[in-house]
């Protein structure tokens, strides 16, 4: 049972990560979560059956091959850089119910897999990604809600006002709820990638803007973060988003000058 409160809101509440216990086994709400994210996902992803010439009969074969493969990458890449510890417990490999798992292994994951899914079936790749790429968003902003019943993916010590008090090995802090931050944000993306998809002026464009703005918002809540997968002194995630921003602001200047 994890206690948590928001002083500067006036909120508190007790927390169990898991959400159904049959005694033979568990369901926890980090898995009720990220699996509510893809329903809701794909329930709006159906709303724009047959945009850019995609049928939803295709999102949803799609969706069987990568979203297993995307959760797969997700906890390789988690693994990978946290690599000293899983070799000294190899039986907590598979544990993804306390969280562990990357956001951006799944996306390398689902991207590859998607690009091999369009090759195949002869579809535009690029039209595939801006099809797909606000509903990432969304999903992403609902899943963040499982870190907070795990207590996890906080920021340091503050007292602004949306400092949230958490126990942790047994004292009694109050951090950045970065979770809040990244799940505000994405939404935010959802939003404006959503109302945009009608208006993009090359195949791609949403794509960039969601690396753009993702990229941006990640930047600096990794910097806020205690619990970065690290590279020596520098965190992962804020090298690959500050890439990304670059690469996706070169390629949306230059395909916006061409047109």
């Amino acid at each position: 049972m994890e206690h948590i409160n928001f002083e500067g809101l006036g909120l508190s509440f007790d927390l169990n990560r898991v959400a159904i216990d049959f005694g033979f086994a568990r369901i926890y709400w980090y898995a009720i979560f990220i699996i509510t994210g893809v329903v809701i996902s794909l329930i709006l992803c159906k709303k724009d059956d047959g945009k850019y010439n995609i049928n939803f009969d295709t999102i949803l074969k799609l969706a069987l091959i990568v979203l297993p493969i995307s959760i797969i990458c997700a906890r390789v890449y988690f693994v990978l850089f946290k690599l000293d510890y899983y070799i000294q417990n190899p039986n907590q490999l598979l544990s993804i119910n306390n969280g562990g798992l990357a956001i951006y292994g799944g996306i390398i994951g689902a991207a590859i897999t998607i690009v091999v899914f369009c090759k195949i079936k002869k579809i535009k790749i690029l039209d595939m990604f801006d099809y797909l790429i606000p509903f990432l968003a969304l999903g992403q902003s609902i899943g963040r809600w499982g870190n907070f019943f795990n207590g996890e993916a906080h920021g340091v010590e503050t007292t602004s006002f949306f400092r949230m008090g958490i126990f942790e090995n047994g004292e009694y802090i109050q951090v950045h709820p970065t979770f809040l931050y990244e799940s505000i944000c994405t939404f935010i993306i959802f939003m404006v990638l959503y109302l945009y998809r009608n208006k993009r002026k090359f195949s791609g464009e949403l794509t960039c803007l969601y690396f753009i703005m993702y990229g941006i918002a990640r930047t600096v809540i990794e910097g806020l973060r205690t619990d970065s997968l690290m590279l020596g002194p520098l965190r992962i995630s804020q090298i690959l988003s500050i890439a990304l921003v670059i690469i996706s602001t070169i390629i949306l200047i230059y395909k916006r000058v061409k047109k």
